[in-house]
């Protein structure tokens, strides 16, 4: 029988490349969510798309008519900046979703966590340290996570928190650090950066596509957070360097920006639970990542 899936935030990213996947392997009826509908090029046939913004709880009520098994929460807050925006998307909005299936006989609900419900806990991160989150978008992130534990306290919710590293691929916003950079390469243009001496973990996103469909493929789902990363961290200079090479131009002007106060010098997580619980681990390394990536860009 085919699964009945809800993605919140299905025209994003994330969502974007999840939906072609799972439709790619004919893995059920699915539903998008977004704040708007995407564009007509932007559609794949035979998914069911809904305008509705999950933070505003009447619109939700009257937009969400059909039961589901699965509800994937991908919604997001493209400026992490706006504290109030932040808020109502990643808590208020993850709040909302579960007051409406929390009597129904839902499976799964898959929440998308952040590396920055940590905070600067030193790396690499394990899922059982305290989090002391330092960013508003982080303790957003950290309040939908403890309110979801609550709620499985209390009524059996069944949860899992991934708790994402940087993810990168194609569909990703020109804003984010490795399109930037990949454009600009593109172009042949320069284009400044910090010093590039930050540690950080890079997933390529059809790696973290492959993850939800063995958790989608699994029958039975220990609740709770989950790391998700590639395991093995890379200076961000490196990074860029590897994309000028791959790429054949453009040039990184490196220390021309400032990093922030906030800065975390070394993010990565331990990946020892998630590995082990899902027998999942990345394929696609960062250089196959990124080819792929500057190809998907170049066209």
């Amino acid at each position: 029988m085919k699964k009945k899936i809800l993605i919140l935030g299905g025209s994003g990213f994330i969502g974007q490349n999840l939906i072609i996947k799972l439709k790619k392997l004919r893995f059920g009826a699915i539903t998008s969510m977004s704040r708007s509908l995407p564009k007509r090029q932007r559609k794949i046939s035979g998914v069911e798309y809904i305008a509705c913004d999950i933070s505003n709880f009447k619109k939700l009520k009257k937009k969400i008519i059909h039961d589901y098994e699965y509800i994937i929460n991908l919604s997001g807050n493209i400026d992490h900046k706006n504290k109030i925006q932040n808020l109502k998307t990643h808590y208020v909005g993850c709040k909302n979703i579960v007051s409406l299936f929390l009597k129904k006989k839902i499976k799964l609900f898959i929440q998308i966590g952040s590396s920055l419900e940590y905070g600067n806990a030193k790396s690499p991160q394990k899922e059982s340290i305290s989090c002391k989150p330092e960013s508003s978008y982080g303790l957003a992130k950290f309040k939908a996570t403890n309110f979801l534990q609550k709620i499985n306290y209390k009524n059996k919710f069944p949860f899992i928190v991934l708790r994402l590293y940087q993810i990168y691929g194609p569909f990703q916003k020109l804003d984010r650090l490795i399109p930037h950079a990949i454009f600009s390469s593109l172009k042949n243009k320069q284009f400044k950066c910090t010093d590039g001496i930050q540690l950080r973990d890079f997933v390529y996103i059809d790696d973290l596509t492959d993850l939800f469909v063995k958790i989608l493929k699994k029958n039975k789902i220990k609740y709770g957070i989950f790391n998700v990363g590639y395991g093995k961290p890379i200076q961000i200079k490196n990074i860029l360097l590897l994309i000028k090479k791959i790429a054949k131009k453009g040039e990184p002007l490196f220390g021309r920006i400032k990093m922030r106060k906030e800065e975390i010098i070394k993010l990565y997580p331990h990946m020892l639970k998630t590995n082990t619980f899902f027998k999942w681990r990345p394929k696609i390394n960062i250089y196959k990542g990124l080819k792929k990536t500057i190809s998907f860009y170049a066209k």
